[in-house]
Order: C-alpha cells, then sequence, then structure tokens
C-alpha cells in the first residue's frame, strides 16, 4: 500500500515537471474589426415599374442603372459608391406622394429621381419640399412643376417648349387647320391641349374642332366622328402612348387619313406594337433619338446595348442624365448636404447630357433642344431637330 502511493506520488511529481517544462501554445492576438463597407451615397428613385406608365419607368431606371455602373466602377462620386433606392409608384400620383416620404424618412435618402408621369411628380413635389430634399424628374414636362419648391427639378423640357415645337413643325408642313383631341381629366393632357391651340393660333393657324376622351374608354368613335366632320388637315394627340395607339388605330377604318402629331408621352415600344400600320406617317417630340447622327449619342447607344440589349428609347436617356445630372451637382457643391446641393443644382450651366446641352433657367426649368421623331415602318426614326 506504501509502496503504491509513493509510486503515484512520482508520478504525479513527474507529470508536473514535464508540463512546467513544456512551453505553452501560442495564444492568438486578437483579429480586428473588419473594416466596414464605406457608407454609399443613397439616392432614391420614383418611378412606375408596375400600372399603365411601366414602360416608361423601366426605361428610365435602366438608364439611371446604367450611369450608375458607370460612376461605381470608376471609384463613385467623391469616392463613394451610389446606391439607388427604388420605390415603384405603381403608376398612381398617390402611391408617388407616400413613397416620397418614405424614401426622405425611412431610408434618409439625399435626392430623388422621378417621377415621370406629370399627374404623379405634381403629387410628389410638395412632398419633398416639404422634406426638403430635391427632386429631380427626368420626364415630367408639366409647366408648373418646378413651383412647387426650389428644390424641384427636371432634366427635360417643359410642355411650352414641346408645344412649340410641334406647332411650328405643323406650320413648317403648310398645315393651317388643326383639330385638338385630349384628355380633360389628364394634366399632361389637358395643359398640352391648351398651349398647342394658343400658340397654333398665333401662328395664324386655326383650331377646327377640339374634342375629348377618356383614360381606359376603351371606344373613341364619337370623338373621331367629330374630329372627322370638322376637316382639319392634322390632329393634335397629347395622350400617353396606350391610348395614342388606340385612338389612331381606330381613327384609320373611319376614313380619318391625316397625320397625328404627338408629344413625348408617344415614344414607347408598346405605342408601335399597338397601333401597326395605323400609326406610321405620325409624328411626334422627342427628347432624343438613337439614330440621330452624333458621336455622343452613338457612344451612349453602343453602352447601353452592352448593358441591355436594343436600343434607348427617350426615358432611358433621360433617367441616364438624371443620375449624371445630381452627380454633377454633389461634385460641385462638395457635399450631400440638401442646402448646398440644391444651390448647385439650380447653378447648372452648360452641362453635356445625352439628350442636350443643359443650362437651367430661374425657374429650374433646362433650356435644351427637342427632336421631332417620324414614325414609319413600325420605328422612330429621327427627323430634325429644333433648338431652345
Amino acid at each position: 500500500m506504501k509502496l503504491g502511493i509513493a509510486a503515484l506520488l512520482a508520478a504525479l511529481v513527474a507529470c508536473l515537471l514535464a508540463a512546467c517544462g513544456k512551453p505553452s501554445a501560442p495564444v492568438a492576438p486578437e483579429a480586428p474589426p473588419p473594416t466596414p463597407r464605406e457608407k454609399g451615397v443613397p439616392v432614391g428613385v420614383l418611378l412606375p415599374i408596375s400600372g399603365l406608365q411601366s414602360a416608361f419607368g423601366r426605361s428610365a431606371l435602366a438608364g439611371m442603372r446604367l450611369a450608375v455602373a458607370g460612376w461605381n466602377d470608376a471609384g463613385g462620386i467623391a469616392g463613394k459608391p451610389v446606391d439607388l433606392i427604388v420605390r415603384d409608384t405603381e403608376s398612381n400620383s398617390e402611391t408617388a406622394a407616400r413613397a416620397v416620404r418614405e424614401l426622405v424618412v425611412d431610408e434618409k435618402v439625399i435626392a430623388v429621381l422621378g417621377e415621370i408621369a406629370s399627374e404623379s411628380s405634381m403629387k410628389a413635389a410638395p412632398v419633398a419640399a416639404e422634406l426638403g430634399v430635391p427632386m429631380i424628374s427626368p420626364g415630367s414636362t408639366h409647366a408648373d412643376l418646378t413651383r412647387a419648391g426650389p428644390g424641384i427639378f427636371r432634366v427635360c423640357y417643359a410642355d411650352p417648349f414641346q408645344v412649340r415645337v410641334m406647332s411650328k413643325f405643323a406650320s413648317s408642313i403648310g398645315v393651317t387647320v388643326a383639330a385638338i383631341l385630349y384628355d380633360p381629366d389628364d394634366d399632361y393632357s389637358s395643359g398640352l391641349a391648351g398651349a398647342f391651340e394658343k400658340d397654333f393660333i398665333e401662328r395664324g393657324g386655326k383650331i377646327s374642332a377640339k374634342a375629348t376622351y377618356r383614360r381606359g374608354s376603351g371606344d373613341f368613335t364619337a370623338a373621331l366622328q367629330a374630329i372627322k366632320a370638322a376637316q382639319p388637315e392634322v390632329i393634335f394627340l397629347p395622350a400617353y402612348f396606350a391610348e395614342a395607339a388606340e385612338i389612331i388605330r381606330q381613327a384609320r377604318p373611319l376614313g380619318i387619313d391625316q397625320p397625328f402629331i404627338g408629344t413625348d408621352a408617344w415614344e414607347s415600344q408598346e405605342f408601335l406594337a399597338a397601333g401597326g400600320e395605323a400609326v406610321n406617317n405620325s409624328y411626334f417630340a422627342s427628347h432624343f433619338a438613337a439614330d440621330e447622327p452624333s458621336e455622343k449619342t452613338s457612344a451612349f447607344v453602343n453602352a447601353y446595348r452592352t448593358a441591355n440589349g436594343g436600343d434607348p428609347l427617350a426615358l432611358a436617356a433621360l433617367g441616364y442624365d438624371a443620375v449624371n445630372f445630381l452627380a454633377d451637382g454633389i461634385l460641385r457643391a462638395g457635399t450631400t448636404e440638401p442646402g448646398a446641393l440644391q444651390s448647385a443644382l439650380a447653378s447648372t450651366a452648360g452641362f453635356d447630357g445625352v439628350t442636350g446641352t443643359i443650362t437651367l433657367d430661374a425657374d429650374r426649368n433646362p433650356s435644351k433642344p427637342a427632336i421631332v421623331l417620324r414614325v414609319s415602318d413600325g420605328k422612330f426614326h429621327y427627323l430634325e431637330t429644333i433648338a431652345p
């Protein structure tokens, strides 16, 4: 028993001595905390991704993303990546107003790009003005939009200019008698109708008839019969692409062969698909033409094709310009603080966009050219550029 205990104690001492003589395993130093990814520049996007105007929204978003990719690939704006935070307005003006508040209050965006439809922008702009964040519309042309506040901008021309362009175009092809067909419940359509009537009469023309339609009515026969009876030489149709295509398509079997002329809301592939041969020999004002012969246009078209396939329409070019217009303002302001950014944007002069060189007037509306497009062979074709 005693021998056993002695042996056990000897073994325990030997074990402890061995342990003391063996170097302990090194302790790994505490890992430094991971370096956080630099916070990006949050930019709100307000577009109709679904609903009646979704073709416009998807086109504009593709252009915006192309511009953002260009900035981020080059290191971002002032070294910070741009993060687009997109809200779908569902082609609904009330949704647009709510989405602006959500973008500013919840997402803390430094600016809002949108909307496209004038009706939605007119609802959203007062909210952006109230919250003190700049809002830049790529394509809303209603004359009163920027009056909502000093932080409301656009990169497209306003309705009075595109009306003058189409009134002048009608006069240039020898038209002296025109009719007008419009939607009295839509700000965009009714505003353009009144402005065209005034300008065309001032040029010595005559309005032989004014007829109305309601969005979604489907049957435009009564209004078209009234237009036909007035025997105009041309019909001014300020309508969104879906109604415009259907109205023109219904006009041809009634014996209305006169050209229709319109505005930028016609420009959609859906207009061509729905209108078919009926919309040939029609003309409208636009902001951009993929076949316009310039190096700047070609470079943009090629970049867009690589990223998206197919050619860009005007809203893609305007979305692209809206991002770059904002980036230019941030760089000149040296900050994203709303007041300084707003001042920088308001002083924009000579901004070289793909839709034209932009200089803002005192009401933050761009002085820039418009393009007249002709519809033929199922395509949009560049016809001419009209200077401001």
